[in-house]
Order: C-alpha cells, then sequence, then structure tokens
C-alpha cells in the first residue's frame, strides 16, 4: 500500500503529464499546474525540485504508458508478421490512445525540448531508441525463424519503418487530418507484406 505521500506524486504526475506534453515546457506555466492538480506551488515543489524534475516526471509517466501499451501489442502470440500487424493496428489508432495524453508524447516532447531543455530531449530520444529496439527484436526473431527475409540489419529497418510512422503522426498532427496517419500505416501493411 502506498503512502499518502506517494499518492500525491503519483497524482500530480499523472495530473500534470497532460498539461506539459500539450502546452510544452517552456509553454506551461506553474499556475497552469496548479490549476490543473488545485495544489499550491508549494505542494508541487514539496513533490517535485523543480519545473524541471516535474516535467521529467511527466514525460516519464506517458512515455510509460506508450512503452507497455507497444509491449503488449509487439507480445501477442503468432509469428512476427503477426506481431508487425498487430503494431500497424495500433498505430491506426493511434490519435485516439494519445488523445489523453494530449498528443503524442514522442513528437510533443521530442521537438518541443530540442533547444530548451536538454534532459528531456534526451529521455525522447531514449524513448525513440526503446521503441525501435522494440520492433528490432521482432524483426530480428522473424529473420532467426525464416519467418521473413530483410534487406538490411533488423534495427536498420525499425528505425526505417518507425521513422515512417512518426513522420505520419507528424504530419496528422500538423494538418490534423488523421488521412496521414492511415494512408501511411496501409501503405506499410502492403510494404511489409511485399517486402518480408
Amino acid at each position: 500500500m502506498s503512502t499518502k505521500a506517494e499518492r500525491t506524486t503519483a497524482y500530480i504526475i499523472e495530473t500534470v503529464a497532460p498539461v506539459f506534453n500539450k502546452h510544452g515546457y517552456i509553454g506551461t506555466s506553474m499556475s497552469d499546474l496548479t490549476e490543473a492538480t488545485g495544489l499550491t506551488k508549494g505542494a508541487l515543489y514539496g513533490n517535485f525540485e523543480n519545473k524541471e524534475a516535474l516535467a521529467l516526471s511527466a514525460f516519464e509517466h506517458n512515455s510509460k504508458i506508450l512503452l507497455n501499451a507497444l509491449d503488449e501489442v509487439l507480445n501477442i502470440s503468432g509469428s512476427s508478421l503477426d506481431k508487425l500487424k498487430s503494431l500497424m493496428d495500433f498505430y491506426k489508432q493511434y490519435d485516439a490512445f494519445t488523445n489523453p495524453m494530449s498528443g503524442c508524447p514522442v513528437l510533443n516532447v521530442g521537438v518541443d525540448a530540442q533547444h530548451n531543455n536538454t534532459l528531456l530531449a534526451a529521455a525522447a530520444r531514449e524513448t525513440i531508441k526503446e521503441i525501435e529496439g522494440k520492433i528490432a527484436l521482432v524483426l530480428e526473431n522473424g529473420v532467426n525463424k525464416d519467418e521473413i527475409k530483410i534487406p538490411v540489419t533488423p534495427l536498420q529497418f525499425a528505425k526505417q519503418l518507425y521513422t515512417m510512422i512518426q513522420g505520419a503522426i507528424s504530419m496528422a498532427t500538423i494538418t490534423k487530418d488523421r488521412k496521414y496517419l492511415l494512408n501511411t500505416i496501409t501503405y506499410l501493411e502492403v510494404l511489409v507484406r511485399r517486402e518480408l
């Protein structure tokens, strides 16, 4: 059973994570955070050293939700192609999945933090590497089981695949048109079937 302090810390993180993800590190004010949580500035700083520590915890919270979902998607039973199909199905609904977070944390934080918060930018890069690694493992297992053949290393293929997915997420976010996402994922499904 968690202590009251642990529950308060968890409440703060869960509550402010979508706020930081929507407005960015610089764009999120302390008044935004106190308004969202209903807590005073002192209460927030009683649980976190500073705004940067709180923003990093908020990103890690959203990142964990995403990584756990990807684990579920990729750990289904079946072949590597079944797992890749499951991944594509997940990304077809990615906008709905990330809506409670106020958008894609990789995209939002990754872009926002590049020039104003080195810790957040590094955390976003680590999340990208972790996602690419999860996809590469599926591909590597598929190659080892002779389920698929790829012309490059599993990690290189995973990076290209994730780049196309993340590019589609970016375009869908910027244009507010989910067809960018759906059309790209549909294309990737065809590519996977034909090329692997």
